[in-house]
């Protein structure tokens, strides 16, 4: 499963060869096995705003999730039955997720950012029996709760009241042994619900081979991970793919202690403090956390960071944000790409001289990734298609809960099909250009948002930004930049065409922001990713009502 030692890249991915064990348990990889040789070796760490952070080691791990597998076994659990997780970073949300897989159940990661209706949806869809949550996340489940007639047990990591169990208690009543299940590589681990951009979320179900299948892109893209002194820590919700399986279970699985931080909206000052009194050495932070980092000058004037690499995905980096973080921190920032169905398949690692700015990367080794057309059929170089992934995989998903439809649609022959539009280069770098669904139609043109964001993020005043197409009788659609400034500046007439004449010099006259509207924030998915769907229909009633 992990990378062996090679010179270069493609010697590197031509004598790459998978070997998934027969039998393969996701709780006894990152918590058993490491808890029988070295017990005292520390897995966890919680940073704590006010100071004494915690830590936990893997003896621990082993024994406290073992008592909660032997607690839900009491309760009912049994393998195959889905137990979800509505947790911050925490201590807690890391023993449930080891009991859960121990015992053969199939976890469910929900952030706790949903509402009440996106919890009921997928609670209801997946027939969930046992949630494990706080007094934050019961809030949301109170009001729904008597529409979920399988939802049978709740649990509270702040203790217990009327119907709702304590999890300390449970863990205290129970015995600290537990036997994992012995599971083969494809039964069903672990749930996802996709991230829902583009219509109703799908729950990805993974087979536990989906942990082994993430060990190479890590090694890639934090090159050489683990290294000594390694220590991993990322903003993003462990509820997430990105958090999950881009961080947190990998890192345990080798050994590499996790850093844990309160749930908080996102702060460039606190995120670099977290990073500097934990002495973080890997990071994995999406593009737009990257971009609020910018936010704060000459950091490492400020703060003592001891960073040896940072992987980012889940859009598009960007060549000013590669550029910015090779300035600031001094780190080739490696992007990687994959999705909720099959993560992790592309990567950039500039130790393996992988690294373009504006590429994603190239084909982590152990995957066929090409560019295809809607048929499967491969693209010639230089044009562009969406991204596909061949099959068998192992970080491929196992189907999409219940709906058998959507999983063969996903599919032309063997090519799982992303949605996503990219274009690969005659040295093999692919390019993500952008959701098929977020392309831009003007005057005959296609044009990718991500390009436009990018040079958008470059100009001084501008902090965030999205592009979408507004319907237009004359272009189809015209190209409308949603944009959030940058502490301090106003919105103004003149600062409007000083962003949009940015664009035009920098990129094309037909690719600049006819319109620009400043916005507070913009609508992000729970793993920061901008929500363009909803802009978009911003757009449409703005012509609506017209």
């Amino acid at each position: 499963m992990k990378l062996p030692p090679r010179d270069t890249y493609e010697t590197l991915y031509r004598d790459f060869r998978w070997e998934t064990p027969a039998k393969f348990n996701i709780g006894r990889a990152v918590c058993d096995d490491w808890a029988e040789r070295e017990p005292d070796r520390v897995c966890l760490e919680h940073f704590n705003p006010g100071g004494n952070h915690l830590r936990m080691n893997y003896g621990e791990l082993r024994d406290r999730s073992a008592a909660f597998a032997n607690a839900l076994m009491a309760l009912g659990v049994r393998p195959g039955d889905r137990v979800a997780l509505l947790l911050p970073q925490s201590f807690e949300t890391v023993i449930a997720h080891v009991a859960i897989y121990k015992l053969g159940a199939i976890a469910l990661p929900l952030a706790l950012l949903f509402g009440a209706e996106a919890l009921e949806y997928r609670l209801t869809n997946s027939g969930t029996s046992a949630i494990v949550t706080n007094q934050f996340g019961l809030t949301r489940l109170r009001p729904i709760r008597n529409r979920l007639p399988e939802l049978a047990h709740v649990i509270s990591i702040d203790g217990s009241e009327q119907g709702v169990a304590g999890f300390a208690e449970l863990v205290a009543a129970h015995p600290s042994l537990f036997e994992a299940l012995d599971t083969g590589p494809d039964d069903p681990a672990l749930m996802i619900f996709t991230s829902g951009t583009t219509g109703p979320p799908k729950g990805a179900l993974h087979g536990h081979r989906v942990l082994p299948g993430h060990i190479p892109g890590m090694q890639f893209a934090h090159e050489g991970f683990p290294q000594v002194g390694d220590k991993l820590w990322t903003p993003s919700d462990w509820a997430w793919a990105g958090g999950l399986l881009n961080a947190l279970l990998p890192s345990l699985m080798l050994g590499v202690p996790v850093v844990s931080s309160p749930a908080q909206k996102f702060d460039a000052h606190m995120a670099f403090r977290i990073m500097d009194e934990m002495g973080v050495r890997n990071a994995f932070i999406p593009p737009t956390a990257l971009r609020l980092l910018k936010s704060v000058d000459n950091p490492r004037s400020l703060y003592d960071l001891k960073l040896r690499t940072i992987g980012s995905a889940g859009e598009a980096l960007g060549r000013e944000t590669y550029e910015w973080a090779r300035s600031a921190l001094g780190i080739t920032v490696n992007e990687f790409f994959g999705q909720t169905e099959c993560n992790f398949v592309l990567s950039s690692s500039a130790a393996f001289g992988v690294s373009r700015r504006g590429a994603t990367g190239k084909p982590v080794p152990g995957h066929r990734v090409a560019i295809v057309d809607a048929d499967g059929r491969q693209m010639p170089v230089g044009e562009s298609g969406q991204i596909a992934i061949q099959r068998p995989d192992p970080v491929m998903f196992l189907g999409y809960w219940r709906n058998d439809e959507a999983t063969e649609a996903k599919f032309a022959g063997d090519w799982l099909l992303t949605g996503d539009l990219g274009r690969q280069d005659a040295d093999g770098y692919i390019a993500f250009i952008g959701r098929d669904d977020d392309i831009i139609t003007s005057s005959g043109y296609r044009i990718g948002p991500s390009e436009i964001e990018d040079c958008l993020g470059g100009h001084p005043a501008v902090q965030l930004a999205a592009a979408i197409g507004k319907p237009d009788a004359v272009r189809t659609e015209i190209v409308k930049a949603y944009v959030v400034l940058v502490p301090g500046r106003e919105p103004s007439d003149v600062l409007s065409a000083e962003i949009r004449d940015w664009v035009k010099t920098r990129l094309s006259m037909h690719e600049y922001p006819r319109e620009i509207e400043f916005v507070d924030e913009l609508p992000l998915t729970t793993s920061g990713k901008v929500i363009r769907r909803l802009l978009r229909e911003r757009a449409i009633d703005e012509v609506s009502a017209s």
